[in-house]
């Protein structure tokens, strides 16, 4: 794999297989599982897709699938093939052999690029646990070498078992320690948290799906210069700036964290804990949306699905439908502030640009009438939602 610090390194092209087993959010074209590989380093040489009832239990796309896939690789010169759903370590063994060449998943490419990305001694830490109990799974496949060890009657295993063991303990041994270190990283939040509690303040954190934006708009609301990119998981560690909201008479606390994205390693939601925790801790959280992405229905329902894995999706929510600069001109919605029903809740939304600043000056106002207002009502007097059947420029307006 190409590396950031090492761009004369060839890029590894590589096939990208998707299987469609009639769930309403596969992507057929593999557009996420495309941008994820270019992300991690890899160009794409070819894509395959096919449908089935189930996985087959082998080799997941059955054997003439297989058979397929390899001619394909063998003609694009391909070297590696990513699937976009997870797979066992023994479906992940036997394409190996079939194939002839490493086989990867989705799971383990989106923690090839946190490993790559994550910049903060904790996001690196938490990284290295989810990768740790990832390959806690794999030493199936790994050990292919010690296959042909000594057997018979009277033997009691051989030498590939007793370098599995070994391994194992060493990934049990390598997890203990980092749960440890990372347990004191969350000591040191919870006492962080507990300080800004006693300061009375306003916790406001940016959530959403990865690559809608939310660094730009922390940027725009903030003035900062957090690292914003157009790809996938730009930015790993949260990053807290006060803001002042003129309107309210005082500064709030904005915390811009990791991206979600659909089918997220549950393993990578254990990880960040510590980060996540930031979201389930706020007092507001701005749900970020891509509101030029067409599957921006699907991306709100992955990230919903993340925040209730984390105990954050009780966290009263402002929708702010991004990119409304990249939106097609016949799309643009006449009302730029509305509601929406959100898991049976309706939240205010409102559409903004990061990157013209089109609708920052109404969403601090927003903000502002959310930090100002009194804990415990549904109208502008609540964190919550705003009252139905009352437009929210009417309740900008009354500020």
């Amino acid at each position: 794999m190409k590396s950031p610090e090492n761009p004369s390194t060839p890029t590894p092209s590589v096939i990208l297989v998707g299987v469609d087993f009639g769930t309403p959010h596969f992507d057929a074209p593999l557009e996420e599982l495309g941008l994820l590989a270019q992300t991690a380093g890899y160009s794409v040489a070819d894509r395959v897709t096919c449908k089935r009832r189930a996985p087959d239990p082998a080799l997941f796309v059955g054997s003439g699938k297989a058979d397929e896939i390899k001619l394909l690789a063998q003609s694009t010169g391909a070297s590696e093939v990513l699937f976009d759903q997870s797979l066992s370590p023994a479906q992940q063994r036997n394409l190996e052999r079939h194939l002839g060449m490493p086989v990867n998943d989705r799971t383990l490419l989106i923690l090839e690029i946190f490993a790559q990305r994550a910049r903060s001694h904790e996001g690196k830490l938490q990284v290295e646990l989810a990768r740790l109990q990832y390959l806690s799974t794999r030493l199936v496949r790994r050990w292919s070498h010690l296959e042909r060890q000594s057997g018979g009657i009277g033997m009691r295993g051989g030498p590939g078992e007793t370098q599995i063991e070994l391994d194992r303990r060493m990934i049990g041994e390598s997890i203990k320690r980092t749960k440890e270190r990372l347990e004191k990283v969350k000591k040191q939040r919870a006492t962080q948290r507990r300080q800004r509690e006693r300061r009375d303040t306003f916790s406001i954190s940016l959530v959403g799906y990865t690559n809608a934006g939310k660094s730009s708009l922390f940027n725009g609301l903030v003035k900062a210069r957090a690292y914003a990119a157009d790809q996938l998981f730009a930015t790993l560690d949260t990053t807290t700036r006060q803001l002042y909201l003129g309107e309210a008479g005082r500064s709030v606390s904005l915390s811009d964290t990791v991206g979600f994205i659909r089918d997220l390693p549950h393993g990578l939601v254990d990880a960040f804990a510590a980060t996540l925790q930031e979201a389930a801790d706020a007092d507001l959280l701005l749900h970020i949306v891509d509101a030029s992405n067409p599957s921006h229905p699907e991306q709100m329902a992955s990230v919903m699905g993340v925040l209730k894995d984390i105990g954050a999706d009780r966290v009263p929510q402002i929708l702010v439908f991004n990119k409304l600069d990249a939106i097609d001109e016949d799309h643009i919605p006449l009302v730029l502030s509305d509601q929406m029903e959100l898991d049976g809740q309706t939240v205010p939304r409102i559409y903004v640009s990061a990157q013209t600043g089109e609708g920052l000056p109404a969403l601090r106002a927003l903000l502002a009438a959310h930090v100002v207002a009194p804990a415990g009502g549904q109208g502008p007097e609540s964190p919550g939602a705003f009252p139905k059947n009352e437009s929210l420029p009417s309740l900008l307006g009354t500020m």
